[in-house]
């Protein structure tokens, strides 16, 4: 009997040296897209193979658990994501300007790759679900804290923030940032309207105090 020539493509095995970058990009993206779809708990080993195109072995010749490879994943993202907020916010100098920045940067991303903000999404209930999870990133959760403290202490020299009013914004900044992945990042023009509207309020264009 001949060879069909519709045969499916054959999956990688282990790699040379040569194809390692390009495997373990493969094996990152389509985990992410996996782990944004299913979360920690149901995606499994063999399917995360399988959407890398590797082979089980193959897999494990990069990471040795199905929680390594999360955590690769989420470091891939933090440094994909925070590489462009550092050279928005590196483009203005004000707290303001670097705010709208940032949030101009992260729906760009999101058009981008919408498989990121998914995956940010997902992280959030997968550190409830799995305290493996939870520990495991907590070291990324304390740079992240460290990018937001710094934009915020801008404010501080430029006399937009007062410094006993940091913790308040810094946590303003992080809820702003998660509401709009989680609440908008699948509608792109909502995402757009949100980000003006959370700017015309700061800038006191759309909501003013009364007085008296």
């Amino acid at each position: 009997m001949g060879t069909s020539e519709t045969a499916a493509p054959r999956r990688r095995g282990r790699p040379p040296a040569t194809d390692s970058a390009a495997t373990r990009t493969a094996i990152l993206d389509g985990a992410r897209l996996l782990f944004g779809e299913r979360g920690y708990g149901a995606a499994t080993n063999k399917d995360l193979a399988a959407a890398a195109g590797v082979t089980t072995g193959a897999l494990y010749h990069y990471v040795e658990s199905k929680l390594d490879l999360y955590v690769g994943v989420h470091k891939d993202m933090q440094r994909r994501i925070y590489q462009r907020f550092q050279r928005a916010e590196a483009s203005e100098r004000t707290f303001l300007g670097k705010l709208s920045a940032v949030l101009d940067a992260a729906q760009q991303i999101n058009i981008e790759d919408p498989s990121l903000a998914k995956f940010v999404g997902v992280v959030r209930a997968d550190v409830r679900r799995y305290p493996e999870v939870a520990e495991r990133l907590a070291a990324e959760d304390a740079a992240r804290e460290g990018f937001f403290l710094d934009l915020v202490e801008v404010g501080v020299s430029t006399g937009e923030v007062r410094p006993v009013d940091v913790p308040a914004v810094r946590e303003f900044v992080r809820v702003i940032l998660v509401g709009l992945i989680e609440g908008t990042s699948d509608a792109p023009d909502r995402q757009r309207r949100a980000i003006d509207s959370i700017m015309g309020v700061l800038r006191g264009d759309l909501v003013r105090p009364v007085e008296g």
